[in-house]
């Protein structure tokens, strides 16, 4: 029987909470009262947490499990989790347990008021460093000045989306997935659900600096041309500034006999302005990175194996990347 709601996990290095998330998940959506799957996507783990999901897959029919050839990204693991769902509703939640499950039942609720995407919007945020939070904050307010998407503010990956809805984002091809920007820019009934997020049950985050940068760099520049814009604007400032100085130099060498010689506020100038150069530089690369990722047209992620998908599961050699039948994306 097909399953009316369909529950997306990422996973990447989970064992240590796998096991209670999937217990919570199956408390809340047996309580929903209508049929349902959880879909863990395993995105190239390096510890027991596939051999774990394997396990509970196998003795719970609800449970159905992508496993990935290596590390694809959490976005991609989002996007596999869509290929796969074939509920009516799709709910998308992390593993780590900072998003209640409990909440999921709030927003089934305005589903079935008619909303086609229900986004969980923070509250608060438990066990997160100062840091992070001020960050955090600062990022999706940048987001918002530049884009002219509306994304909302303070909120995640966690969310309902109608098949629609789903639909619509499995036919959307690029390499660079930013997935709740997408989720806005396609646009539909939208409203939202209002949590306090918690503590990671156990683990470590799977967002260190570095990763958060990128996340953040992904998010801007698939939604935004601004920085180019801003990369003019400061190249034509730069120039009309240097004519201005050029012609300051000229005057003084002409007309006044107090230039001093040396080359220190030469050498300074010029720092500064191949510094700016390059800076600008590294935004335009970044675009072009991406025109580049996108013009290879390689599959977004390869799957290992599945589980409980019948006849569609396989392994091995032959696996690839579903799409309808097979594992093509």
């Amino acid at each position: 029987m097909k399953a009316r709601y369909s529950v997306i996990v990422p996973m990447f290095n989970e064992e240590e909470v796998i096991q209670h998330t999937y217990e919570r998940l199956k408390k809340v959506m047996d309580g929903c009262g209508d049929s349902y799957e959880l879909v863990f996507v395993n995105d190239g783990s390096r510890d027991r947490t596939a051999e774990i999901m394997r396990e509970i897959s196998s003795r719970d029919e609800h449970v159905k499990l992508v496993d990935f050839s290596r590390n694809f990204g959490h976005q991609v693991a989002i996007t596999a989790g869509m290929d796969y769902a074939e509920g009516e509703a799709v709910v998308v939640i992390d593993a780590d347990l900072q998003d209640p499950p409990e909440v999921i039942l709030q927003m089934i609720a305005k589903w079935k008021e008619g909303y086609e995407v229900v986004y969980a919007k923070r509250l608060k945020r438990q066990g997160e460093t100062l840091f992070k939070k001020a960050t955090a904050k600062m990022f999706y307010r940048l987001l918002s000045s530049m884009t002219s998407v509306e994304i909302p503010t303070d909120t995640g990956d966690f969310r309902l989306i109608d098949r629609k809805v789903c639909d619509v984002l499995r036919g959307l091809k690029e390499k660079n997935r930013y997935v709740r920007g997408l989720v806005s820019w396609v646009g539909f009934r939208q409203t939202m659900v209002e949590y306090v997020r918690e503590e990671r049950f156990a683990g470590e985050t799977k967002y260190p600096l570095k990763k958060m940068i990128r996340f953040a760099l992904d998010g801007i520049t698939s939604f935004s041309h601004k920085p180019l814009k801003i990369a003019s604007y400061i190249g034509f400032f730069l120039s009309f500034s240097s004519f201005l100085y050029l012609f300051f130099v000229l005057f003084q060498k002409v007309f006044t006999s107090w230039t001093v010689p040396g080359w220190a506020s030469i050498v300074g100038v010029n720092l500064l302005f191949n510094g700016i150069v390059l800076m600008l530089l590294g935004v335009i690369g970044e675009y072009i990175g991406r025109i580049y990722d996108e013009s290879k047209d390689r599959p977004l992620y390869i799957v290992r194996e599945t589980r409980g998908y019948g006849d569609a599961e396989s392994g091995g050699e032959n696996a690839g990347v579903r799409k309808d039948n097979d594992y093509a994306r």
